[in-house]
C-alpha cells in the first residue's frame, strides 16, 4: 500500500481524534483475538461456523420469511468501482461554473493524491430530464432519460478515501477484509426462490474483479453457502464444465452417487455447517449444469433486444457488458435473490482504462466508462420495468465515493471525495423522480440530510423486509451485523 493510502479522510495526513479512536479500537480487537486463541477451552475457537436455527444445513437456500412484508423480493446492485464523479453526472452545481478556474477558499491544502488545483465546472453540460425536470449531465444521456424512475441520494458520505477500503465499507460495513457482503447477509436472511440457480450471483466486469476482489461478494464469517457465485456472459462458472469423455447420462449417474456419499458423510458430522455448505454448493453446481447455460445464451434474444442493449455496437467492452446486463435481467426473471452487476475492475487486471478512477484526463476516462455503462444499463432498467419485474425488484446503482469539485494539481483529473457522493435507487418500495438530501453548493461535503453508508445499507435491508438491527450473526464473541452498531433507515426515500 502506498503512503497516500494512509492519508486521513480529511485529506491532511494528520491523525485526528476520530481516526485515533478507530485505529486504537482495531488494536484492542487484535489483543482480544490473541486472548481468545490462547484460551484453554478448545471450543472457544473451534473453526465451526454457527448457523441460524431456522436454516436447514442440508438446504441452506430454502426461502425464509423476512422480518416484515415489503414489495421488494429481489435486489439488483449495479456497482461502478473507481468513484463516479457526482458533480459531472447527477449532482448539478451551478456554483462551480461561477467559480471555474479559481482557487476557492473551501479547497483544502492537500487531498488524497496531494496539493489540489482550482475549481472546475462540470466537464459535461447538464439538462432537465423527464417530467420531474431533474438536471443530469450529457455524460449519461440514456440513464438521464429515466430520471423520473429514480430516487437519488445526494448526501452520501463515507469513512475512507482509499478504493479497496471504500469498496469494503460500501459492501460489508467495514473497511477491513473478512466481513460478509450485503448479498451474503440478504441471502443468509432470505434464502432463494430458485433451487436451480445460486441465491446470489456476482456478474463481474469483462476485465476482471474490482479492487477489493471477492470481498465485494464474499460471505466473510457467514456460512460458505452464502458467498456470491462469480460468473458473467463471457465466462461460466468453472465447476460446470463436464469432461468431454463423459456423456450427460454418465454425469448424472456420477452426481447421484456423490450425493449419496455426501449424505452419508454429513450424517457422521451433524451440525457441521461448513461441510453442509460445501455439499450444498456441489449439489447446486450439478443442477446449474443445465440451468446456467440456458441463462447465459444471450444470442437467442430478439434482434430488437440486442439493439436496445447494444450487444452489437460500440467497443468490445461495451458489447460484453451489454451481454452481462441481459444475463442480469434473466437471473432476476428466474428468481435469483441478489444479482450484483459490476461496471469496472481493478486497474492491475488489464491494460488501459479499467474503471471510473479519474485522477487525470477525466474527460477521456469518464467518457470511456460511460460509453460502456450508459446504454446497456438503461436498457436493463427499461426491460425490467416493461416486464413488470421492478414491481418486486429493488435496483441499487452505487459507487464507493465521489470526486472533488476542483481539479488535481495536474489540471485534468478530480481526486477522491469521501465527503459527498450520489447513488440512486429504483423499483420496489422507493419514490420515483425524487431527490433526497443535498451536498453543499460545490458538491464538496454532504450538507442537508446527510446519509452515511450505514444508513444506506440499513435502508436497502429495510426495503427487502429486513431490520438491520435484528439481522445479526454471533462471531468471535460479538453479535455482528452489516451496519455494525450504527445506521438508520432513510424514511424520506420510501414510497
Amino acid at each position: 500500500m502506498n503512503n497516500a493510502e494512509h492519508i486521513s479522510p480529511l485529506g491532511r495526513g494528520l491523525l485526528n481524534r476520530r481516526d485515533f479512536m478507530r485505529h486504537t479500537g482495531l488494536a484492542l480487537g487484535a489483543l482480544g483475538l490473541a486472548d481468545l486463541l490462547a484460551s484453554d477451552d478448545p471450543s472457544a475457537f473451534s473453526g465451526k461456523t454457527p448457523i441460524r436455527p431456522d436454516i436447514d444445513p442440508d438446504n441452506p437456500y430454502a426461502p425464509r420469511p423476512p422480518h416484515f412484508e415489503t414489495a421488494a423480493k429481489q435486489v439488483l446492485v449495479i456497482f461502478c468501482p473507481g468513484a463516479v464523479s457526482h458533480v459531472d453526472t447527477f449532482d448539478y452545481k451551478p456554483e462551480l461554473s461561477k467559480l471555474h478556474g479559481q482557487k476557492a477558499p473551501f479547497i483544502p491544502e492537500v487531498t488524497f493524491e496531494g496539493p489540489p488545483g482550482n475549481v472546475a465546472k462540470p466537464f459535461w453540460d447538464f439538462k432537465p430530464r423527464g417530467q420531474s425536470g431533474k438536471m443530469t449531465s450529457d455524460l449519461l444521456p440514456h440513464l438521464g432519460a429515466l430520471a423520473d424512475d429514480f430516487c437519488f441520494l445526494h448526501s452520501l458520505h463515507t469513512q475512507t478515501s482509499a478504493h479497496p477500503q471504500g469498496e469494503n465499507f460500501l459492501h460489508t460495513g467495514f473497511t477491513m477484509e473478512g466481513f460478509p457482503s450485503f448479498g451474503a447477509w440478504a441471502t443468509y436472511a432470505l434464502g432463494s426462490v430458485n433451487a436451480e440457480l445460486p441465491a446470489f450471483v456476482a456478474i463481474n466486469d469483462p476485465r476482471g474483479l474490482a479492487r477489493s476482489g471477492k470481498n465485494n461478494f464474499g460471505n466473510g464469517f457467514l456460512p460458505a453457502s452464502f458467498q456470491g457465485t462469480d460468473f458473467n456472459a463471457k465466462n461460466s462458472p468453472s465447476n460446470l464444465n463436464r469432461p468431454k469423455a463423459y456423456s450427460a447420462a454418465d454425469d448424472r449417474a456420477t452426481n447421484d452417487l456423490l450425493q449419496r456419499l455426501n449424505s452419508k458423510h454429513l450424517e457422521r458430522f451433524p451440525g457441521d455447517a461448513d461441510l453442509a455448505a460445501r455439499i450444498a454448493s456441489y449439489e447446486l453446481a450439478g443442477r446449474m449444469q443445465t440451468s446456467v447455460p440456458a441463462v447465459m445464451d444471450v444470442g437467442n434474444e430478439s434482434e430488437s433486444i440486442q439493439r436496445e442493449y447494444g450487444t452489437g455496437e460500440g467497443s468490445d467492452l461495451k458489447r460484453e457488458y451489454a451481454k452481462n446486463c441481459i444475463v442480469a435481467r434473466r437471473l432476476i426473471e428466474k428468481g435469483v435473490r441478489v444479482v450484483q452487476l459490476f461496471n469496472g475492475s481493478d486497474p492491475s487486471g488489464g491494460n488501459g482504462i479499467t474503471n471510473w478512477d479519474s485522477h487525470s484526463d477525466i474527460l477521456k476516462t469518464h467518457s470511456m466508462q460511460a460509453e460502456i455503462m450508459d446504454q446497456p444499463t438503461a436498457a436493463l432498467l427499461r426491460d425490467l420495468k416493461r416486464r413488470g419485474l421492478l414491481d418486486n425488484t429493488l435496483v441499487v446503482w452505487c459507487t464507493e465515493f465521489g470526486r472533488m469539485p476542483f481539479l488535481q494539481g495536474n489540471g485534468t483529473g478530480r481526486d477522491h471525495n469521501p465527503g459527498a457522493f450520489t447513488c440512486f435507487l429504483a423499483g420496489a418500495g422507493v419514490k420515483k423522480g425524487f431527490s433526497f438530501g443535498q451536498s453543499d453548493n460545490f458538491g464538496f461535503k454532504a450538507a442537508v440530510d446527510p446519509v452515511s453508508v450505514y444508513d444506506f445499507n440499513a435502508t436497502i435491508l429495510h426495503l427487502m423486509g429486513l431490520d438491520h438491527e435484528r439481522l445479526t450473526y454471533y462471531h468471535n464473541g460479538l453479535e455482528r451485523r452489516l451496519t455494525n452498531v450504527h445506521g438508520r433507515v432513510v424514511e424520506g426515500v420510501l414510497a
